[in-house]
């Protein structure tokens, strides 16, 4: 399986070099096509204003989403038009998030930039916590100086649970085209090591009959899960970590794990999250 269709959401409030570059180099190593899409709406003007003036802040407003639209299609064509098999481009006056979610089911993976801030203006950007959890495909996470996606080591963040399961599918041509992988399974503390070993061991043997070999790791300590992780991508270098995202819906609303969370936001190195 490779992945044909690369979709790519872009910002109304940052730069999307990231994204682009991510997206081209995709479409350069599997052969895809990228579509690129990109929503806002508009605001609810100030409470005080009114009449004339609150329509003519509206149509301000418009007119500024027109024209900031129009100019995120001319960058996305000029950076992966010479780099993928083909380029679509998808726009709206929409609520950013509920747009792209409803277009991923022309893709096989998403692209989306990192953000730092626990709050992502709604109107302006998709919240890639967001996504991960409602779009129904692989979502990869970009930092905003990446150029290229380094698979010269990929780190395998394992929890023996569906979403890991699913994750490592969805990653295979990830996995297939890295150079080296790690499988890490951090205990919880009710969770025995050697059960642990046993895991990651499956999941290598598994990997194995795809072609991709692997090495695992379980640390001796438990728990600290977020810190470890992060010390297990440095020691072996990985330019991208594979999870499943885990989270469950309370009255309505997505709440994410803190390891989710802070993949979600990671800013050194890129994470392929998938659920």
């Amino acid at each position: 399986m490779d992945y044909k269709t690369v979709m790519v959401g872009l910002a109304l409030d940052r730069p999307n070099d990231a994204c682009l570059a991510m997206a081209g180099d995709l479409a350069e190593r599997f052969a895809a096509r990228v579509i690129g899409v990109a929503a806002s709406d508009l605001r609810a003007p100030m409470y005080f204003a009114e009449g004339d003036f609150a329509q003519k802040l509206l149509d301000d407003e418009a007119a500024a989403i027109r024209k900031r639209l129009s100019d995120l299609e001319g960058e996305f064509r000029a950076a992966v038009g010479k780099r993928a098999a083909s380029v679509e481009w998808r726009s709206a006056r929409a609520m950013p998030g509920r747009f792209l979610v409803e277009q991923a089911r022309a893709a096989d993976i998403i692209v989306l930039g990192a953000r730092t801030e626990s709050i992502v203006d709604p109107a302006a950007a998709p919240d890639p916590s967001d996504i991960v959890m409602q779009a129904g495909r692989p979502l990869l996470v970009v930092p905003p100086a990446a150029q290229w996606l380094d698979l010269r080591s990929v780190l395998v963040a394992w929890k023996d649970v569906r979403e890991a399961r699913r994750a490592v599918v969805d990653a295979l041509p990830i996995l297939a085209a890295a150079k080296e992988v790690t499988i890490a399974e951090i205990r919880e503390e009710d969770t025995d090591r050697a059960a642990a070993l046993a895991h990651v061991a499956d999941v290598a043997a598994w990997l194995r009959g795809h072609g991709v070999a692997a090495n695992a790791v379980v640390p001796e300590m438990a728990g600290d899960v977020t810190e470890q992780l992060d010390r297990i991508a440095a020691n072996v270098g990985a330019g991208a970590i594979v999870a499943g995202a885990y989270g469950h819906s309370r009255f309505r609303e997505w709440v994410l794990s803190g390891v989710t969370r802070h993949l979600a936001m990671e800013q050194r190195r890129c994470a392929f999250l998938s659920r």
